[in-house]
């Protein structure tokens, strides 16, 4: 008998970055195999914080759009309006969650009259998505399974952006009563996990994000792609590629650009979209900063290319989100073979995984010092790096293949 899933979360492809772009991968897949999927979602709006085209005329108002696949299966996805402030603040991020709570409501209760959805899958954030799957589990009998791709609360709460205790608080009774409805709780990384097995006092099942280890591979010769992108064959590039927002602390990049701007062949990109990209160009300017170059998102067909520009990998997190989530840019990087320099606690579990594995370079979150210092080490010691990447390359086609993480996907839940 054919499947039938029903899918909760606001962000979903054709967002490039992101949660966004895993759903919408999941989804794909689970058609592709012959699952009939239901995706209730909003316009695509991240990491722009803008809805974008073609999708902004109609964005005050609800839209359908489906597609079948030779395997039998099809996606259908309901797209809900909703609130996107495009300098996103703690408040407004609530009133966001709140508004596609609201809209969502309506075509939840008309999927209540249709036939029964064999699993429904809420995606956080937002945590509060978890509420209409709890309401439909309760109508339908159907299996729920509450994915959390980042701990929202706990992030605001840490990185400030609440500051109501009593809000907090209020916050964390709402997740747990979720918790206590799902059938099954699920997440990204050993750290999140063991979090989640901590204040739910419940078994968290790994759904680990994946790489798409066909699409994303090493280039050796760098030298045309260097060229291609206004470099010289000399220049060490230090890439970061990816969300620009608050919880990244990307000032520690340009601080770092700052003492190295001595060193004339390092070069370091900025490459992505967010709330805090035009504050960081204007710090890059008033710094005068020649040596820090900013790139707009790439296309998915130059992507492969651009990540083999780089000579090491920027992932930036402060010390409070280290272990709250995990990093999308890093599947990518490590299956192009890339040298990630991250920065993680070390009790962190993004930590562990760089440690255990030799993935990649770890320094103390939010210490400047050591930042500086590692980005000039790691483009010196050649022999060593070169390990690295090998062994990251290695990690991906063993661990974050999609096709092996969605097989066994499949086969746990349907």
């Amino acid at each position: 008998m054919r499947k039938r899933v029903l899918l909760l979360g606001y962000n979903f492809f054709p967002e490039p970055t992101g949660i966004g772009k895993y759903s919408g991968e999941m989804i794909e897949w689970l058609a592709n195999s012959g699952c009939e999927c239901t995706v209730l979602t909003t316009y695509p709006y991240y990491p722009y914080w803008k809805v974008q085209e073609p999708y902004r005329k109609n964005r005050f108002w609800y839209k359908i759009e489906k597609q079948n696949f030779d395997s039998g299966g099809s996606i259908k996805i309901i797209r809900c309006p909703i609130y996107v402030p495009s300098n996103p603040s703690g408040l407004k991020r609530i009133v966001l969650d709140f508004t596609f709570l609201f809209t969502s409501a309506f075509p939840l209760v008309y999927l209540l009259f249709k036939k029964k959805k064999d699993l429904v899958m809420a995606v956080a954030p937002s945590f509060l998505i978890g509420l209409p799957a709890v309401l439909y589990k309760f109508f339908k009998r159907s299996k729920f399974i509450y994915h959390i791709q980042d701990m929202q609360i706990e992030a605001a709460r840490d990185l400030g952006m609440i500051k109501s205790k009593f809000l907090i608080k209020t916050l964390f009774g709402i997740e747990n009563f979720i918790f206590r409805k799902a059938d099954i709780i699920s997440s990204i990384s050993d750290g999140m996990t063991l979090k989640l097995r901590h204040k739910s006092n419940r078994e968290i099942y790994f759904f680990p994000n994946w790489a798409d280890i066909k699409t994303f591979h090493p280039i050796h010769n760098k030298t045309e792609i260097k060229k291609e992108y206004g470099f010289e064959d000399k220049d060490e590039i230090v890439l970061y590629s990816g969300a620009i927002g608050q919880k990244q602390g990307l000032d520690a990049i340009l601080s770092a650009a700052d003492f190295l701007r001595e060193e004339a062949d390092i070069k370091f990109i900025i490459c992505g979209q967010g709330p805090y990209k035009s504050a960081l160009e204007k710090t890059a300017s008033e710094l005068k900063l020649n040596n820090t170059f900013f790139f707009p998102l790439q296309p998915l067909e130059k992507f492969n290319d651009f990540l083999n520009l780089a000579d090491v990998h920027l992932v930036i997190q402060k010390a409070d989100a280290s272990d709250l989530m995990m990093p999308s840019k890093l599947t990518s990087i490590l299956a192009v073979g890339g040298l990630a320099l991250i920065t993680a606690n070390e009790n962190s579990g993004l930590h562990s995984i760089v440690k255990n594995h030799g993935v990649g370079m770890v320094v103390p979150a939010e210490n400047q010092e050591a930042l500086n210092l590692s980005i000039r080490m790691a483009l010196r010691e050649k022999e060593k790096n070169r390990l690295i990447r090998e062994k990251a390359r290695s990690y991906a086609e063993q661990f974050l293949d999609k096709n092996e993480i969605m097989s066994r996907f499949k086969g746990d839940m349907l």
